[in-house]
């Protein structure tokens, strides 16, 4: 089954868990998605300034490798079944619906300016920063993937940045290690991946 909660963060993000699937996550992740679901426990102050990681332009040392990987004949098969107007939509919903390690979709994350340490200093404005993952997987390797749709995903200069930040406030959400997760980008074209916790 999977359970549905909308939240209006500057815009509307519809947060997606299939429930069945939650249980291929770490007991501390399984608790933050279904948290995350009762109304009034996201809260609203984090999401209503500051700086927001979909919009982060600087760049990180990260060692990105281009694979081959299902979540690209995954987009493609999103893309071909269309059910929403638009593309985000019918890619993590298919995902969500046909993949066995597809968990949520739209997390909503973020990271209290205190939890920052030395990264505060990479941000253009104060406040807490935040975001939402589009597709949250846990892979055959038994690590958290955070996927970002991104088409035309060859073209991108700061999608490693964005979703680097994505598993870092996730990491500090839930108490994960950042060893724990893994972060890429896709389309239905080609796939991007590296580990956080290398990123110097």
């Amino acid at each position: 089954m999977i359970n549905h909660l909308s939240f209006k963060h500057g815009w509307f993000y519809h947060y997606r868990v299939h429930e069945d699937k939650t249980k291929l996550c770490p007991p501390k992740l399984k608790n933050y998605l279904n948290k995350m679901l009762e109304q009034g426990a996201c809260p609203e102050e984090p999401f209503a300034e500051g700086p927001r990681s979909s919009a982060l332009r600087f760049p990180i040392r990260a060692s990105i490798s281009e694979i081959d990987h299902p979540v690209i004949r995954l987009a493609e098969a999103g893309l071909a079944n269309p059910e929403f107007r638009t593309a985000h939509s019918n890619v993590q919903v298919f995902m969500l619906k046909h993949d066995t390690h597809s968990i949520a979709v739209e997390v909503p994350i973020w990271m209290e300016q205190q939890e920052m340490g030395s990264h505060a200093n990479n941000f253009d404005e104060e406040g807490a920063l935040s975001g939402h993952i589009d597709v949250l997987r846990v892979e055959e390797d038994n690590k958290v993937w955070v996927w970002d749709y991104k088409p035309n995903a060859h073209r991108e200069k700061w999608a490693a940045t964005q979703v680097f930040y994505y598993a870092k406030m996730l990491s500090k959400r839930t108490a994960l290690p950042l060893q724990n997760f893994r972060c890429g980008w896709f389309d239905d074209k080609k796939a991007y991946t590296f580990d956080p916790s290398k990123v110097r």
